[in-house]
């Protein structure tokens, strides 16, 4: 099976994206992950405000088959968050990537998006 992994983003092993744009680190999960899960019918997130460190839990994510903890991908506090998803976690299915994006965070240390894995090397991964 082939998977959507968009190379404009890093990845956690934890099958978390980020993409920056102009120092604010939007996350989601990939689209392997949300396979895997099968539907989503909740997702926990923290508040705006938050602070989260890299690789910290940050919320959970439940699916009919499973419930899952979420990591962050850089520390940095929460500047927005997807309210969406309260009333439809569905879009994490139905657009991983786009309408089904989580939090944004920005970020204490870009840098720290380096230590995550490419596109390639998430691909190899779930291969």
């Amino acid at each position: 099976m082939s998977f959507d992994i968009p190379d404009d983003r890093r990845y956690l092993e934890s099958h978390e994206w980020a993409l920056e744009e102009n120092g604010v680190v939007r996350m989601g999960i990939s689209d392997f992950a949300q396979d895997e899960l099968g539907d989503v019918v909740f997702v926990e997130l923290p508040d705006e405000g938050d602070h989260l460190e890299q690789e910290g839990d940050l919320g959970v994510i439940e699916s009919i088959k499973a419930v899952s903890d979420l990591y962050a991908p850089v520390s940095g506090e929460v500047t927005a968050v997807n309210e969406d998803l309260f009333d439809a976690p569905e879009l994490v299915n139905d657009d991983p990537f786009g309408e089904g994006w989580m939090i944004e965070i920005e970020a204490d240390d870009l840098d720290e998006l380096e230590t995550l894995l490419t596109a390639e090397e998430y691909e190899d991964q779930i291969a």
